[in-house]
């Protein structure tokens, strides 16, 4: 089984790059970010409240879910828009930190890998928790203001400055949890895609990927 693990925070580059590594490289992509988002937009749908660990892990282990490269049906409803939406961007760090999510969700992940021979599989954990066996690990870095201004134009309801306090907020929650925190694998490549292109920057992880 073939893995290739992106890791970085939101407005890394992951999901850009993650994909364009996936289709160079001839294998299959999946976003772990987007399963935590289901798991986010299912329970604001359903009147769940986030904080409530109990009540989101049981709906995570019953959750009706496909995530493909392009849409997210939860419970046969295509969520692939709304799961990007503010509502749910402010709920996933919460609902991602719920250990029992994290434990369902990984479950899925590595049963997908398995089914798929591998993939370009991309999150916050997919090197250090996941898939801490992948071929190769990479963690995309940029500056602060390059990561809101990449956020501010995927959220146009959003300004620049409420996505750059979403975003300091969200690190804040993701470095400091409990299970899984993000952080870099040790022997992670750490690549900053700060004022770099796309090709560029895979580029560079094919070349690290030819290496070994």
């Amino acid at each position: 089984m073939r893995v290739i693990a992106i890791d970085g925070p939101a407005g890394s580059g992951k999901s850009t790059v993650a994909r364009r590594l996936a289709e160079r490289l001839d294998l299959p992509y999946l976003d772990t970010g987007a399963m935590y988002r289901a798991v986010a937009f299912e329970a604001l749908r359903c009147n769940v409240d986030p904080e409530d660990r109990p009540a989101v892990a049981t709906l995570a282990r019953q959750l009706e879910l496909e995530v493909t490269n392009t849409r997210v049906v939860v419970g046969g409803v295509d969520a692939t828009v709304e799961i990007r939406g503010p509502e749910v961007t402010r709920a996933v760090s919460i609902v991602a930190a719920n250990t029992d999510v994290r434990e369902e969700m990984r479950r899925r992940q590595r049963a997908w890998a398995s089914r798929n021979g591998g993939g370009v599989i991309e999150g916050r954990d997919i090197g250090t928790v996941v898939f801490p066996d992948a071929e190769l690990k990479v963690f995309l870095t940029a500056d602060p203001e390059t990561r809101a201004r990449r956020r501010a134009l995927e959220v146009t309801e959003l300004d620049y400055e409420t996505v750059a306090a979403d975003l300091a907020r969200r690190d804040a929650l993701d470095q400091g949890r409990d299970d899984s925190p993000l952080t870099e694998a040790a022997d992670a490549i750490t690549v900053d895609t700060t004022n770099r292109t796309i090709d560029e920057v895979v580029d560079e992880v094919l070349v690290k990927l030819d290496a070994r």
